[in-house]
């Protein structure tokens, strides 16, 4: 706004106002003003599971409306706009007596033996694993370049041979 309040500028430019002295005649001034603007950018992130901007906040989900206003070059306002996108794995595994099996697809599994330290099992890369021993077991899944590792699943049921004989024994 100049002086006189008569005239606002966007622009950077040379600029001319009038406003009385203090004897109430005219002075004339010249303006060379400098606008600089305020800046406007969008910080483009993907990250697994959460993430903390800069702003503080972590977030669990996609965004993209978070804005953080900071100080630019200019020493102006630079508003910052999120655009966040979370990626998830699917963690989640249907067991079948012996079989357990990724829900994820699209993935790859490496299947771990919980009861030993989470050690990997070699060679246990498929989406499903059939134990061949009692014990606990989990899949670590690789999805949307994010690695997470499921529940542990208890297998107790290896060796241990159906009762077919029931209908013919009858102990008194």
């Amino acid at each position: 706004t100049s002086p006189s309040g008569n005239f606002t500028f966007t622009t950077s430019g040379t600029y001319y106002d009038t406003i009385p002295n203090q004897w109430g005649c005219d002075s004339l001034l010249t303006i060379m003003a400098t606008i600089n603007q305020a800046t406007t950018s969008s910080d483009i992130i993907t990250a697994c599971d959460s993430y903390t901007w800069i702003d503080g906040n972590t977030y669990t989900g996609n965004n993209n409306t978070a804005t953080h206003i900071l100080t630019n070059t200019a020493g102006c306002d630079s508003i910052v706009t999120l655009n966040l996108t979370i990626n998830t794995v699917n963690t989640d595994v249907a067991q079948n007596s012996t079989i357990l099996t990724a829900n994820a697809t699209g993935a790859t599994y490496q299947w771990l033996d919980c009861n030993n330290g989470n050690s990997i099992i070699s060679g246990e890369t498929s989406q499903s694993f059939t134990a061949t021993q009692n014990g606990s077991y989990a899949v670590k899944v690789t999805q949307n370049d994010c690695i997470d590792t499921s529940a542990c699943y208890a297998i107790t049921t290896v060796g241990i041979i159906e009762n077919t004989l029931s209908n013919s024994i009858i102990v008194y």
